[in-house]
C-alpha cells in the first residue's frame, strides 16, 4: 500500500470520526431541547405543557348541575310505515351533545318517500332544542319492506329556562305527494 493511499484512508477515518461526533452532538442537542423548552416556557409565562397535575380539558358549556328529561314520540299520517324511537326517554345535561335513534320500516311492496315534521311540547321548548343532525332535514325514500335506523343528534341550549324540566320531541312522517305510482 502506498503512502498516498494510506493518507487517504487515514483522512477518511478522521472524517468518519468527525461525522460520528457531529451526529452524537446533534442527538444530544435534540435531547436537551425538551427540558430547555420547558424552562423557556416557564420563564416566559407560557402554559406549562409538561405538567401532569393539570385537570383534563372539559366542555365548560355543559350544565352538569341540571338534568332535562327528553321524551320521544312518533306518528305517521296516512303512511304505511312503522316508525318508533329506540329510546322513549333520555336524561340530558343542557349543553351536552346527545344522539338518539329512530327505526322506520316500509310495510308496502313498493318504494315510498316520506318527510318527517318535528314538533315540541311545550312549544316554546323548540327554540332551545338544537338539532345538529336529523332525518327530518330531508325526504326519506324506503324501498319495499326496507327497515332503516335514523339518528337525531341534538343539544339542549344551556339557556333553557329552569321551569322547562321536560321536553317532548314528536315526529310525524307524511308521505310526500306525487311520489306514489298511480295505476294506469
Amino acid at each position: 500500500m502506498s503512502s498516498a493511499s494510506a493518507s487517504v484512508i487515514d483522512a477518511n477515518r478522521q472524517l468518519l470520526k468527525k461525522l460520528l461526533l457531529v451526529a452524537v452532538m446533534m442527538f444530544g442537542v435534540g435531547y436537551a431541547m425538551v427540558p430547555f423548552y420547558e424552562q423557556m416556557c416557564r420563564i416566559a409565562g407560557i402554559r406549562d405543557v409538561f405538567r401532569s397535575d393539570q385537570p383534563a380539558l372539559s366542555n365548560t358549556q355543559i350544565d352538569l348541575k341540571r338534568n332535562v328529561s327528553i321524551e320521544f314520540d312518533s306518528n305517521t299520517q296516512r303512511l304505511a310505515w312503522t316508525f318508533r324511537p329506540l329510546d322513549r326517554h333520555v336524561e340530558v345535561h343542557p349543553g351536552a351533545v346527545t344522539q338518539v335513534m329512530y327505526e322506520v320500516r316500509n310495510t308496502l311492496d313498493r318504494p315510498v318517500t316520506g318527510q318527517a315534521v318535528p314538533s315540541y311540547g311545550p312549544q316554546r321548548a323548540g327554540q332551545y332544542f338544537k338539532k345538529l343532525e336529523c332525518f327530518c332535514f330531508q325526504q326519506q325514500t324506503l324501498g319495499p319492506h326496507e327497515t332503516r335506523l335514523m339518528p337525531v343528534v341534538f343539544v339542549i341550549d344551556p339557556q333553557l329556562p329552569e321551569d322547562l324540566g321536560t321536553i317532548t320531541l314528536s315526529y310525524t312522517f307524511f308521505e310526500v305527494a306525487g311520489t306514489q305510482k298511480r295505476p294506469g
